[in-house]
């Protein structure tokens, strides 16, 4: 039987290498910071796309919380949390995390896709509505495919198609109501309307969820997220988030919120009953890095003026940058392959890039996305606009 379902996957790969839609790994030989090296670059390339926002994956901190508590609590829990799979660290972490985003309780997962994988079906049945905006993460997509809610589905970031599918939920008699979104939107880098969204959800009296995972330790004065930026700590009911993005850069996915929410999701959720417990290693550096953050506000200043830097100087270059509140800039291309030929010589310059184009954003919509980081110095954000402009005369992207 496999050899006809090899030959269908062969077919299959060689249809997505040729329309230019083969996604290659490259391997990085370094630690994970602004410079790193890769087995197929001469010396060291400037990273401008990994989710690195606080510059933290190879903090010293971070790194010393991790190995000291490999010595004292060992290297793994082998365990679920509810049998024996919980440490005091755990129970640490997950407090930092509701005091960081001003909320009652906080539930760790494996990561944050588990958390949205995780977050639905526990809390609401046929007899619910979810209204999603449509450009919301594969992980909130898959895990509103694992309840029974109704859904709704709202254009990104559209106040008035939003309140339309809450008065379409509300013509069919819903019970609860969800507001789904994403803090920042990951390929376009604009921040959700929050407070909008808060004014239509108690007029129509829906709960609201947001994925904070690119805007938290980002967005908002002191990082934490889009409900500090729009006044709103501890007015939303979900919040999920990662420690894999700003916060260290590892692994590790969060739901904090209302107790009673996590209560339930203690009880029910089944990435958290069924996955082991992250790492204690991974739970001290964690808490590390909160007490990190909370002492200064150094790291989300930096990373405010490094973004503001290089859009300003994206944009006096020519090239088309997409509205950014976040460490987010989408440098538009549009076409698939000119995508991938940008970051190819871009990499030639010491840029190191990746080119995004469908099914990751929608066809016609192609880009390279720059991350900014703290880490970043103003030297590596000249570098990067010098070779963008180079490039991107050499390639007919700007005049």
């Amino acid at each position: 039987m496999y050899e006809k379902f090899q030959s269908f996957l062969q077919n299959e790969i060689s249809g997505i290498h040729d329309a230019g839609l083969y996604k290659k790994e490259r391997v990085i030989i370094t630690p994970q910071s602004a410079s790193i090296k890769t087995d197929s670059t001469k010396g060291e390339v400037l990273n401008f796309c990994a989710n690195n926002y606080l510059g933290l994956s190879d903090s010293q901190v971070l790194i010393d919380a991790a190995k000291k508590a490999m010595d004292e609590r060992g290297f793994g829990m082998s365990s679920v949390r509810f049998i024996c799979g919980t440490q005091d660290l755990h129970k640490e972490l997950e407090k930092k995390i509701a005091d960081f985003f001003g909320t009652e309780d906080t539930i760790l997962y494996a990561a944050c896709f588990d958390a949205n994988g995780g977050v639905f079906e526990p809390l609401l049945n046929e007899e619910d509505a979810i209204i999603s905006d449509s450009l919301n993460h594969a992980s909130i997509i898959d895990g509103v495919r694992l309840c029974k809610a109704q859904r709704f589905r709202y254009a990104n970031a559209d106040m008035a198609d939003l309140e339309a599918q809450l008065i379409a939920a509300n013509e069919k008699g819903c019970r609860f109501k969800l507001i789904v979104t994403d803090g920042v939107f990951s390929m376009d880098g604009n921040v959700c309307p929050l407070d909008k969204i808060h004014v239509l959800a108690q007029k129509y009296d829906a709960m609201i969820m947001v994925d904070e995972s690119h805007s938290a330790g980002v967005v908002g004065h002191t990082g934490r997220g889009t409900t500090e930026q729009y006044n709103l700590r501890g007015k939303v009911e979900i919040i999920t988030g990662t420690l894999g993005k700003a916060f260290g850069g590892a692994i590790g996915g969060f739901t904090t919120g209302k107790k009673e929410i996590i209560e339930m999701l203690r009880q029910r959720s089944r990435p958290y009953l069924f996955s082991n417990s992250i790492p204690p290693m991974i739970a001290a550096s964690g808490i590390a890095m909160f007490d990190l953050i909370d002492k200064t506000n150094t790291l989300q200043d930096k990373l405010h003026s490094n973004t503001e830097y290089f859009v300003k100087k994206m944009t006096e270059a020519g090239f088309d940058i997409k509205p950014t509140q976040s460490a987010i800039c989408a440098v538009m291309l549009y076409d698939a392959k000119l995508s991938q030929d940008v970051a190819s010589s871009l990499q030639e310059e010491g840029i190191f890039v990746t080119g995004f184009y469908y099914p990751v954003v929608p066809k016609g919509q192609a880009r390279i996305r720059v991350q900014v980081s703290a880490a970043h110095e103003v030297e590596h954000l000249d570098k990067c606009v010098a070779a963008f402009t180079k490039v991107g005369k050499e390639l007919g992207v700007i005049k």
